[in-house]
């Protein structure tokens, strides 16, 4: 039989052994966070919710970083920041952030969050239009940095209509549904995770043309790195894009905690929306790639078709390696989107 005080020796040597791997989280907690601005494509939405989650769970904490949300006004300005480097990393849509590259811009795509293209144009079928044949000669409202803006002579070329022959209005996007109704405008662009808000607005009178229908199915949102912090910070791009993928993956197991993450931190959003926005965000997450090798990678062939497509439709647009324009190489592969 062992002596008590060899017993309590044992156990002391135990206790610490469990201590011990318990102390490094304070020790590294202790050591200065890696500060990031992240700057989102826009408003805070439900898309945007993981982001809060993790934030709110003190996840990105956890690993390091020091992370700061900021609302964003359009891909194409989010990148810019991402460009200058006022935001180390940005979420931007694949496409725009492809044509900020073929102009210079320093920027890298680490992870997808719109597999599928989100772009759809919406109008009223009362105002005489059944399609995208009809659009020359109407106002398509939506505002200056929009994605849709961006990329519409693409969409144009695609549906066989000349890009000059539609006028932009500036519209901010709370604006879009009122314009709309009001006639202000004759056609909006919006995301297909908003589609239900605007069913719900105008019921059988809503027209719509989603781009992937057209065959134009580039990636979306994606969350995008200043290219000199990827080289010098590496090993703090990883933990912002695992904890990210962790908080995807625990929003479409159980958004509400996710939702509530969102409520928490912006004002003005509506329980019934954002629980639609959501489940259309997991819907447009979902493909081959990302259920086959990890959440939020990209695949070499798509994009090599959004990189084609850019060059072919844009003046400007100087010729670089895609290959260097995204990375799957910070993704944790054991985490991967839900099969349908």
């Amino acid at each position: 039989m062992p002596s008590d005080s060899a017993a309590i020796g044992r156990r002391g040597l135990l206790l610490a052994g469990l201590v011990a791997p318990l102390a490094a989280p304070g020790i590294a907690r202790a050591q200065a966070k890696e500060r990031i601005t992240f700057v989102l494509n826009w408003t805070p939405y439900a898309d945007h919710a993981p982001y809060y989650l993790a934030k709110a769970n003190g996840w990105y904490d956890q690993a390091g970083l020091d992370v700061t949300i900021e609302a964003g006004r359009g891909s194409g300005l989010s990148s810019q920041r991402v460009v200058a480097g006022t935001a180390q990393i940005g979420i931007s849509d694949m496409a725009t952030a492809l044509l900020a590259r073929g102009r210079g811009g320093n920027l890298v795509a680490v992870m997808t969050i719109f597999a599928n293209s989100a772009q759809t144009f919406y109008w009223l079928k009362s105002n005489g239009i059944t399609g995208p044949k009809d659009f020359p000669g109407r106002s398509i409202g939506n505002p200056p940095g929009d994605a849709s803006r961006i990329m519409w002579p693409i969409f144009a070329r695609k549906a066989g209509i000349d890009p000059a022959s539609v006028r932009f209005v500036n519209v901010a996007p709370p604006a879009k549904i009122p314009s709309l109704k009001n006639k202000v405008i004759d056609i909006t662009s919006d995301f297909w995770n908003e589609h239900d808000l605007k069913v719900r607005e105008f019921g059988a009178d809503l027209g719509f043309q989603r781009w992937v229908d057209l065959g134009l199915n580039a990636y979306g949102n994606s969350i995008v790195v200043n290219g000199d912090f990827l080289a010098g910070k590496p090993d703090a791009v990883r933990k912002f894009v695992q904890v990210s993928q962790r908080a995807f993956a625990a929003s479409v197991a159980d958004p509400q905690p996710a939702i509530r993450a969102l409520f928490a931190a912006a004002s003005g959003l509506d329980d019934w929306t954002q629980q639609r926005v959501w489940e259309r965000v997991v819907e447009l997450q979902r493909d081959p790639t990302t259920t086959a090798v990890a959440l939020g990678a990209f695949s070499a062939e798509r994009m090599k078709a959004d990189y084609e497509l850019i060059q072919a439709n844009f003046e400007g647009a100087q010729p670089f390696e895609v290959e260097k324009a995204y990375t799957n190489a910070f993704l944790d592969t054991s985490i991967r989107m839900t099969a349908a």
